[in-house]
């Protein structure tokens, strides 16, 4: 029986890198990802969705997109969100160029 690493079955069933599935299977996982530690941080806080709701001035249903990987949340929201954890966020942006840019 042959094995396979998770990156072979991501580019067979999914697309390779810079394609369009790739592409949104990417963005998809890193939304997730996002969400889940937004989540667990609140729980490791003994914070309530609605806890956190009254921390940065916005409705329970956008706590809620965010830690189930709703696409239509706002940025400036997930920031707000981080920053009532104590979060330190770091965000890096790869050009096409290989110029990365840094924003601490």
């Amino acid at each position: 029986m042959k094995k396979h690493t998770l990156e072979e079955l991501t580019d067979k069933y999914i697309g390779k890198p810079g394609t369009p599935g790739r592409g949104r299977f990417d963005f998809e996982l890193k939304t997730d990802v996002i969400g889940e530690i937004i989540r667990k941080t609140r729980i490791e806080q003994n914070l309530t969705q609605e806890q956190l709701v009254q921390m940065i001035g916005v409705q329970k249903a956008q706590i809620s997109k965010i830690e189930n990987n709703a696409k239509d949340v706002r940025f400036s929201t997930i920031l707000r969100v981080f920053e009532a954890l104590k979060a330190k966020v770091n965000l890096t942006v790869e050009l096409d160029s290989h110029q990365n840019l840094k924003i601490a």
